[in-house]
């Protein structure tokens, strides 16, 4: 299969059909959804259409458990895309990935699958292995200006979309659709540990890295084990609030196409937080397209980043 030849992947791979983005965190984790997969070294592949950008894109998915990335666009014609893209019908900022339809799917199999040609294939690179984070940060240690420190909501609550864009305007945060010209100003030091960073503004230690892509509920255990741990000689991370995973938000995107400063992973493109949609859902922070936005669906999966509040 020229498809797999190209993109360097096993030959014996395979595409499943039957998959679409809304089974996807039910099917990768080990409750719940269409079927459950258990291996961890298991790959499925899919199509779906992207339509974040300005224009929708038909990609190639490759998933597994706490594993994703988009490995390739695939260049079909724009009116069968549009079309199946169309075909939705009135959707929510947040649901923006679509699964593929009848037509698309006999043109793939035509133009892509059943042939050698395989010029239509945009191989999209991998950021697989160590990633190299900026650390141009002052040190702990080292004399800081007069810092007026700020106070955020700590604690985890149940919000509507009004409250989540008043929360926003507040505290100046950045927010590509609630607030755009927002710019809440962190002071960020390097605490020495090559794991993380505290903002002296809120008075924030943050988790550099984070988890991977899970449930809830198992991203809660994740937490549990990593304060048994003592995760950097502390036992008291948490999950951030929205005001908090908010105030990491920067106005512009870093060399790695998010919202946020060099010395964070880039691994973790939207975050969980700490609070519940009123009525029904999951709020999440996405610092690829910085914005805030609520998932629903039985199995909403997303990635984690911890902090902490020092002295507190």
């Amino acid at each position: 299969m020229g498809l797999f030849k190209k993109l360097d992947l096993a030959v014996a791979s395979t595409i499943d059909w039957e998959m679409t983005p809304e089974y996807t965190f039910g099917t990768f984790e080990s409750w719940g959804g269409k079927e459950r997969v258990r291996s961890k070294s298991e790959r499925i592949y899919y199509f779906f259409i992207d339509n974040w950008g300005d224009a929708p894109k038909l990609c190639l998915m490759e998933r597994g458990i706490k594993h994703a990335r988009v490995v390739a666009e695939i260049l079909a014609p724009e009116d069968l895309v549009q079309k199946c893209v169309d075909s939705q019908g009135k959707a929510a900022l947040f649901e923006r990935s679509f699964a593929i339809d009848k037509a698309l799917q006999k043109w793939l199999i035509a133009n892509v699958i059943e042939t050698d040609d395989d010029s239509k294939i945009i191989p999209l690179k991998s950021d697989e292995g160590r990633e190299t984070m900026s650390m141009d940060l002052p040190h702990k240690d080292d004399p800081v200006p007069e810092i007026q420190q700020i106070f955020l909501p700590d604690e985890p609550t149940e919000l509507s979309e009004e409250e989540v864009a008043q929360l926003t305007r507040q505290f100046n945060f950045f927010d590509s659709e609630l607030n755009e010209n927002g710019n809440f100003s962190n002071y960020l030091v390097d605490n020495g540990d090559g794991l993380t960073v505290t903002d002296l503004v809120t008075g924030l230690m943050w988790q550099r890295e984070g988890f991977d892509i899970m449930s809830h509920r198992m991203l809660c255990r994740e937490i549990d084990q990593l304060n048994n741990e003592q995760f950097a000689g502390y036992s008291d991370w948490r999950l951030p609030t929205m005001a908090e995973a908010l105030s990491l938000m920067e106005p512009e995107k870093n060399e790695r196409d998010q919202h946020l400063a060099g010395c964070f992973s880039s691994r973790q493109p939207f975050i969980f937080v700490a609070a519940f949609r009123n009525p029904g859902g999951y709020w999440f922070v996405d610092f690829k397209q910085g914005r805030s936005y609520w998932a629903s669906g039985t199995n909403p999966g997303g990635f984690g980043r911890v902090c902490r509040k020092v002295n507190g």
